[in-house]
């Protein structure tokens, strides 16, 4: 989802750039003549040709600039997006550690309580509370930091991991089998 930056080479030619950067300044300077007098002379100096060619440069210059504004405001909305996905990410892990802490100190009690009376022989069957929070999840450590994608499908595991969903293991399981936790030499996201 997220593009790299294009390179300046394939979308400018440095004539074109040159281009764009005289045709601003005569713009700026039509701009600022057009306050007095002398623009008004000027335009009726100019013959129907130099008119058309003129009025055939701006349409040019504000056809480029018109680009230019469009893949920059994808790249910005692109921006955005990571950068909510990053939040997204940082909080529900920060949500998951903080539990994963609440869920040891609130073990500990428990298992102190359990030392000091008898268990009459029972013990509770089904789905515990916590289970899933102390589930690891595999991460293969590339180059750079983690894509887009790849935090999207880690958030989505944390927010079940956050609230104990029994989804954890098909999620980690979809996730394994995806290939996104391919290489042998992968280290593992310790959510302690």
């Amino acid at each position: 989802m997220m593009q790299e930056s294009p390179d300046p080479e394939d979308d400018e030619t440095p004539t074109q750039s040159d281009r764009l950067s005289i045709l601003s300044q005569e713009i700026q300077t039509l701009k600022r003549s057009s306050t007095n007098n002398s623009y008004e002379e000027r335009v009726k100096r100019l013959s129907v040709a130099e008119l058309n060619e003129l009025l055939e440069e701006i349409e040019t210059a504000i056809k480029d600039y018109s680009e230019e504004l469009v893949q920059q405001l994808a790249l910005r909305d692109e921006l955005e997006f990571e950068k909510e996905v990053k939040n997204s990410f940082i909080s529900v892990l920060i949500e998951v550690q903080n539990k994963q802490r609440e869920h040891k100190e609130t073990a500990k009690k428990k298992k102190k309580l359990k030392n000091g009376s008898p268990q009459n022989g029972k013990q509770e069957r089904g789905h515990m509370p916590g289970t899933y929070l102390t589930t690891v999840i595999p991460y293969e450590k590339k180059n750079g930091p983690p894509s887009v994608e790849d935090l999207q499908t880690l958030t989505k595991i944390l927010h079940a991991m956050k609230e104990d969903s029994e989804k954890v293991p098909s999620l980690l399981t979809d996730y394994i089998l995806k290939g996104e936790y391919a290489s042998q030499q992968a280290f593992y996201l310790i959510l302690n």
